[in-house]
C-alpha cells in the first residue's frame, strides 16, 4: 500500500511544482504602466497623434485611448480599454465596438508596439512627466 502512494504522489508533486512555475511566468509584472502616455500611431498614408491614459492595478490595466481615427480620418471619441501586463509587454483592447487589439513593449517611459482595428499600424509613445 505505501508503494501505491509514492507512486501516486510523486508525479503529483512534480506536477503541481510545473503548474506553479507556468501561473507565475504568465502573471509576472515587471513595469508599470499607471500614468498618461502620449505619442504616434502611424500606418500606410497616415500618422496622427494618440494618448492613453491608463491605470493599472496588478497586472490589470483600465483606461481610455483618444485620438485615434475612423476610417473618415476624424478623431473618435475616447474608447474604453482594457488590458493586462506580462513582464514588459502590455496587451489591451477596446471594450465595446469594433474589434481593437494593441501588443507593445514598454521600456521605461517609452513603448512601442502594434495593433488592428480596421487596417494595422504601429504605436510609439512616451509617458507625460
Amino acid at each position: 500500500m505505501r508503494a501505491a502512494w509514492v507512486v501516486i504522489g510523486v508525479p503529483l508533486v512534480h506536477a503541481s511544482g510545473c503548474a506553479q512555475k507556468d501561473w507565475i511566468d504568465r502573471t509576472l509584472v515587471t513595469v508599470d504602466v499607471t500614468g498618461v502616455w502620449e505619442g504616434t500611431q502611424m500606418g500606410t498614408g497616415f500618422s496622427w497623434g494618440i494618448e492613453l491614459d491608463l491605470k493599472q492595478d496588478g497586472a490589470k490595466v483600465t483606461g481610455w485611448l483618444t485620438g485615434i481615427r475612423n476610417t473618415g480620418g476624424t478623431a473618435e471619441s475616447p474608447i474604453p480599454i482594457v488590458g493586462t501586463v506580462s513582464g514588459d509587454t502590455f496587451s489591451f483592447h477596446e471594450v465595446c465596438g469594433q474589434p481593437l487589439r494593441v501588443q507593445a513593449q514598454v521600456n521605461g517611459d517609452e513603448m512601442t508596439g502594434s495593433g488592428s482595428r480596421l487596417s494595422t499600424w504601429t504605436i510609439a509613445l512616451h509617458r507625460r512627466q
